[in-house]
Protein backbone atom coordinates (compact mmCIF):
# COMPACT_ATOMS: atom_id res chain seq x y z
CA UNK A 1 0.00 0.00 0.00
CA UNK A 2 1.28 3.45 -0.82
CA UNK A 3 2.58 5.49 2.09
CA UNK A 4 0.59 8.51 0.96
CA UNK A 5 -2.46 6.61 -0.29
CA UNK A 6 -3.39 6.19 -3.93
CA UNK A 7 -3.34 9.89 -4.74
CA UNK A 8 -5.48 11.98 -6.98
CA UNK A 9 -2.83 14.66 -6.53
CA UNK A 10 0.59 13.35 -5.49
CA UNK A 11 2.50 15.13 -2.77
CA UNK A 12 5.84 14.43 -1.16
CA UNK A 13 6.77 14.97 2.51
CA UNK A 14 9.58 17.46 3.16
CA UNK A 15 9.51 17.60 6.93
CA UNK A 16 7.44 16.76 10.00
CA UNK A 17 3.85 17.67 9.22
CA UNK A 18 4.88 19.40 6.00
CA UNK A 19 3.96 18.35 2.46
CA UNK A 20 4.93 19.80 -0.90
CA UNK A 21 3.57 19.24 -4.41
CA UNK A 22 5.94 18.34 -7.20
CA UNK A 23 5.57 20.70 -10.12
CA UNK A 24 3.78 19.18 -13.11
CA UNK A 25 0.28 20.51 -13.65
CA UNK A 26 -0.15 19.00 -17.12
CA UNK A 27 1.07 15.59 -16.02
CA UNK A 28 -1.17 15.75 -12.97
CA UNK A 29 -4.25 16.56 -15.05
CA UNK A 30 -3.60 13.66 -17.43
CA UNK A 31 -2.60 11.09 -14.82
CA UNK A 32 -5.48 11.66 -12.41
CA UNK A 33 -8.14 10.04 -14.66
CA UNK A 34 -5.69 7.68 -16.40
CA UNK A 35 -4.51 5.89 -13.27
CA UNK A 36 -7.86 4.30 -12.33
CA UNK A 37 -8.45 3.33 -15.96
CA UNK A 38 -5.18 1.44 -16.00
CA UNK A 39 -6.13 -0.25 -12.74
CA UNK A 40 -9.10 -1.83 -14.52
CA UNK A 41 -6.67 -3.67 -16.78
CA UNK A 42 -3.99 -4.68 -14.30
CA UNK A 43 -3.37 -5.02 -10.59
CA UNK A 44 0.14 -3.98 -9.60
CA UNK A 45 1.70 -5.59 -6.54
CA UNK A 46 4.60 -3.50 -5.29
CA UNK A 47 7.40 -5.09 -3.26
CA UNK A 48 9.56 -2.80 -1.10
CA UNK A 49 7.83 0.31 -2.36
CA UNK A 50 9.18 2.21 0.65
CA UNK A 51 12.57 2.20 -1.09
CA UNK A 52 11.29 4.66 -3.70
CA UNK A 53 12.51 8.06 -2.47
CA UNK A 54 9.64 10.05 -0.98
CA UNK A 55 11.39 13.32 -1.84
CA UNK A 56 14.48 14.63 -3.54
CA UNK A 57 16.16 13.74 -6.80
CA UNK A 58 16.90 10.28 -8.15
CA UNK A 59 17.34 8.22 -11.30
CA UNK A 60 15.02 5.21 -11.60
CA UNK A 61 16.32 2.33 -13.74
CA UNK A 62 13.73 -0.36 -14.64
CA UNK A 63 14.07 -3.41 -16.86
CA UNK A 64 12.33 -3.14 -20.23
CA UNK A 65 10.32 -6.02 -21.71
CA UNK A 66 7.35 -4.44 -23.51
CA UNK A 67 6.04 -1.11 -24.78
CA UNK A 68 3.56 -0.80 -21.91
CA UNK A 69 6.39 -0.71 -19.34
CA UNK A 70 6.53 3.09 -19.04
CA UNK A 71 2.86 3.14 -18.06
CA UNK A 72 3.46 0.44 -15.44
CA UNK A 73 6.44 2.24 -13.91
CA UNK A 74 4.68 5.59 -14.13
CA UNK A 75 1.65 4.15 -12.36
CA UNK A 76 3.83 2.95 -9.48
CA UNK A 77 5.54 6.32 -9.12
CA UNK A 78 2.15 8.04 -9.16
CA UNK A 79 0.88 5.72 -6.43
CA UNK A 80 3.82 6.67 -4.22
CA UNK A 81 3.41 10.38 -4.73
CA UNK A 82 6.11 11.03 -7.33
CA UNK A 83 5.56 12.43 -10.82
CA UNK A 84 6.97 10.10 -13.50
CA UNK A 85 9.23 11.73 -16.08
CA UNK A 86 11.13 9.88 -18.78
CA UNK A 87 14.03 10.33 -21.13
CA UNK A 88 12.34 9.47 -24.45
CA UNK A 89 13.12 9.40 -28.17
CA UNK A 90 13.22 12.91 -29.58
CA UNK A 91 11.07 11.85 -32.53
CA UNK A 92 8.09 11.58 -30.17
CA UNK A 93 8.45 15.25 -29.29
CA UNK A 94 8.03 16.22 -32.94
CA UNK A 95 4.60 14.64 -33.23
CA UNK A 96 1.97 17.43 -33.45
CA UNK A 97 0.11 18.07 -30.19
CA UNK A 98 1.56 14.94 -28.55
CA UNK A 99 5.04 16.46 -28.67
CA UNK A 100 3.83 19.62 -26.97
CA UNK A 101 2.26 17.52 -24.23
CA UNK A 102 5.51 15.60 -23.75
CA UNK A 103 7.40 18.86 -23.29
CA UNK A 104 4.73 20.25 -20.96
CA UNK A 105 4.87 17.13 -18.79
CA UNK A 106 8.61 17.55 -18.29
CA UNK A 107 9.82 14.51 -20.24
CA UNK A 108 13.29 14.81 -21.78
CA UNK A 109 13.88 14.32 -25.53
CA UNK A 110 16.97 12.36 -26.56
CA UNK A 111 18.21 12.14 -30.12
CA UNK A 112 19.57 8.80 -31.34
CA UNK A 113 22.99 10.40 -31.51
CA UNK A 114 22.79 11.05 -27.78
CA UNK A 115 21.75 14.69 -27.71
CA UNK A 116 18.45 16.38 -27.07
CA UNK A 117 16.74 18.43 -29.74
CA UNK A 118 17.77 21.62 -27.94
CA UNK A 119 20.61 20.66 -25.61
CA UNK A 120 22.62 17.97 -23.87
CA UNK A 121 20.22 15.36 -22.37
CA UNK A 122 22.32 15.05 -19.23
CA UNK A 123 22.14 18.80 -18.76
CA UNK A 124 18.37 18.76 -19.23
CA UNK A 125 17.95 15.90 -16.78
CA UNK A 126 20.32 17.61 -14.39
CA UNK A 127 18.10 20.66 -14.31
CA UNK A 128 15.16 18.40 -13.53
CA UNK A 129 16.94 16.71 -10.63
CA UNK A 130 18.19 20.07 -9.35
CA UNK A 131 14.63 21.01 -8.45
CA UNK A 132 13.97 17.74 -6.66
CA UNK A 133 12.54 15.63 -9.45
CA UNK A 134 13.08 12.07 -10.51
CA UNK A 135 13.81 10.82 -14.01
CA UNK A 136 13.22 7.32 -15.37
CA UNK A 137 15.98 5.97 -17.61
CA UNK A 138 15.90 2.53 -19.22
CA UNK A 139 19.54 1.44 -19.01
CA UNK A 140 19.10 -1.17 -21.76
CA UNK A 141 18.11 1.64 -24.12
CA UNK A 142 15.40 -0.45 -25.78
CA UNK A 143 13.32 -3.58 -25.22
CA UNK A 144 15.45 -6.50 -24.10
CA UNK A 145 16.51 -8.84 -26.88
CA UNK A 146 17.06 -11.71 -24.46
CA UNK A 147 14.81 -14.58 -25.62
CA UNK A 148 13.60 -15.20 -22.06
CA UNK A 149 13.13 -11.49 -21.26
CA UNK A 150 16.05 -11.16 -18.86
CA UNK A 151 17.85 -7.78 -18.75
CA UNK A 152 20.51 -7.50 -21.42
CA UNK A 153 23.75 -5.53 -21.51
CA UNK A 154 23.16 -1.96 -20.37
CA UNK A 155 24.23 1.43 -21.67
CA UNK A 156 25.94 4.06 -19.54
CA UNK A 157 23.50 6.98 -19.80
CA UNK A 158 21.78 6.38 -16.46
CA UNK A 159 25.08 6.07 -14.61
CA UNK A 160 26.53 9.16 -16.25
CA UNK A 161 23.44 11.12 -15.30
CA UNK A 162 23.44 9.95 -11.68
CA UNK A 163 27.15 10.66 -11.21
CA UNK A 164 26.99 14.04 -12.93
CA UNK A 165 23.98 15.13 -10.89
CA UNK A 166 25.15 13.51 -7.64
CA UNK A 167 21.87 11.65 -7.16
CA UNK A 168 21.10 7.99 -6.34
CA UNK A 169 20.24 5.31 -8.87
CA UNK A 170 17.26 3.23 -7.76
CA UNK A 171 17.00 -0.15 -9.56
CA UNK A 172 13.53 -1.50 -10.32
CA UNK A 173 12.32 -4.75 -11.84
CA UNK A 174 8.86 -5.79 -12.94
CA UNK A 175 7.25 -8.91 -14.33
CA UNK A 176 3.83 -9.50 -15.85
CA UNK A 177 3.54 -6.50 -18.17
CA UNK A 178 4.26 -8.84 -21.09
CA UNK A 179 0.88 -10.46 -20.42
CA UNK A 180 -0.84 -7.10 -20.83
CA UNK A 181 1.05 -6.23 -24.01
CA UNK A 182 3.36 -8.62 -25.84
CA UNK A 183 6.93 -7.72 -26.67
CA UNK A 184 7.14 -5.69 -29.92
CA UNK A 185 3.33 -5.41 -29.90
CA UNK A 186 1.10 -2.36 -29.51
CA UNK A 187 -2.05 -4.35 -28.82
CA UNK A 188 -3.47 -4.41 -25.30
CA UNK A 189 -4.80 -7.65 -23.82
CA UNK A 190 -6.79 -6.32 -20.84
CA UNK A 191 -9.06 -9.33 -20.29
CA UNK A 192 -8.85 -11.09 -17.98
CA UNK A 193 -7.34 -8.50 -15.66
CA UNK A 194 -3.59 -8.99 -15.42
CA UNK A 195 -1.34 -9.09 -12.38
CA UNK A 196 2.01 -7.31 -12.47
CA UNK A 197 4.69 -7.39 -9.79
CA UNK A 198 7.09 -4.48 -9.33
CA UNK A 199 10.01 -4.56 -6.92
CA UNK A 200 12.12 -1.57 -5.85
CA UNK A 201 15.74 -2.09 -4.82
CA UNK A 202 18.25 -0.30 -2.66
CA UNK A 203 20.29 2.46 -4.30
CA UNK A 204 23.21 1.14 -6.31
CA UNK A 205 26.49 2.02 -4.61
CA UNK A 206 28.28 4.28 -7.06
CA UNK A 207 30.60 5.83 -4.46
CA UNK A 208 33.75 4.16 -5.91
CA UNK A 209 33.12 6.04 -9.17
CA UNK A 210 32.24 9.50 -7.88
CA UNK A 211 35.81 10.79 -7.80
CA UNK A 212 36.96 8.96 -10.91
CA UNK A 213 36.95 10.23 -14.49
CA UNK A 214 33.81 9.33 -16.40
CA UNK A 215 35.83 7.21 -18.82
CA UNK A 216 34.55 4.21 -20.72
CA UNK A 217 36.07 1.63 -18.37
CA UNK A 218 34.54 3.19 -15.26
CA UNK A 219 31.16 3.64 -16.87
CA UNK A 220 31.12 0.04 -18.12
CA UNK A 221 31.87 -1.22 -14.60
CA UNK A 222 29.25 0.98 -12.97
CA UNK A 223 26.61 0.12 -15.57
CA UNK A 224 27.27 -3.58 -14.98
CA UNK A 225 26.54 -3.03 -11.28
CA UNK A 226 23.21 -1.43 -12.14
CA UNK A 227 22.26 -4.28 -14.47
CA UNK A 228 23.27 -6.84 -11.83
CA UNK A 229 21.00 -5.12 -9.30
CA UNK A 230 18.04 -5.08 -11.70
CA UNK A 231 18.60 -8.72 -12.63
CA UNK A 232 18.80 -9.82 -8.98
CA UNK A 233 15.48 -8.09 -8.31
CA UNK A 234 13.90 -9.77 -11.33
CA UNK A 235 15.15 -13.16 -10.13
CA UNK A 236 13.33 -12.58 -6.84
CA UNK A 237 9.95 -11.94 -8.40
CA UNK A 238 10.30 -14.52 -11.18
CA UNK A 239 11.60 -17.16 -8.73
CA UNK A 240 14.16 -18.17 -11.35
CA UNK A 241 17.87 -17.72 -11.97
CA UNK A 242 19.02 -15.52 -14.83
CA UNK A 243 21.50 -16.90 -17.37
CA UNK A 244 25.14 -16.73 -16.30
CA UNK A 245 25.96 -14.63 -19.39
CA UNK A 246 24.01 -11.45 -20.03
CA UNK A 247 22.59 -11.05 -23.55
CA UNK A 248 24.76 -8.70 -25.58
CA UNK A 249 23.00 -7.58 -28.80
CA UNK A 250 26.23 -6.60 -30.54
CA UNK A 251 27.60 -10.13 -30.07
CA UNK A 252 24.62 -12.47 -29.78
CA UNK A 253 22.73 -11.09 -32.76
CA UNK A 254 25.84 -11.09 -34.96
CA UNK A 255 26.40 -14.71 -34.03
CA UNK A 256 22.80 -15.61 -34.94
CA UNK A 257 23.07 -13.99 -38.38
CA UNK A 258 26.62 -15.21 -39.00
CA UNK A 259 27.90 -11.62 -39.32
CA UNK A 260 31.04 -10.57 -37.47
CA UNK A 261 31.74 -7.26 -39.16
Amino acid sequence: MAPHGDPDAPVVPVGPGERRREKGAVLRVLATPAAPLFDLMAKIDVVDGHKLPASGSFVLTPNHITNIDPVVVGRVMWRFGRLPRFMAKASLFRVPIFGRLMHAMGHIPVERAGRTHDSDPLGAAGRLTAVGGGVIVYPEGTLTRDPDLWPMKGKSGAVRLALAAGVPIIPVAHWGSQELMGRYSSKLRPFPRKRITVIVGDPVDLSPYRDRPLDQASMTEATALVMESITALLERIRHEEAPAQRWNPSKNEQRETGSFE
